[in-house]
């Protein structure tokens, strides 16, 4: 169960860096609309940080997707 939790935690941070990259953003310029450090935005895109509800609506608005593409771990982030 813990493995199938930790691969979601994976699939939905690679959703986020692939959106982040397909809008040519910088992790730093991620970070600073959120209020964080390159370095722990860095974190949730390599999925080692645990986030909240609440960053999760904050980074979909940001790279302005819908939260349920965001979250999808069937297949790639659709635009």
């Amino acid at each position: 169960m813990n493995t199938t939790l930790n691969q979601k935690v994976k699939a939905v941070a690679m959703n986020i860096r692939k959106r982040r990259e397909d809008l040519n953003y910088t992790q730093e310029y991620l970070a600073a609309k959120l209020n964080i450090s390159q370095n722990a935005y860095s974190k949730i895109e390599l999925g080692y940080t645990k986030i909240t509800v609440e960053r999760l609506f904050q980074i979909a608005d940001i790279l302005d997707i819908d939260l349920t593409n965001l979250i999808s771990t069937d297949k790639a982030v659709a635009a």
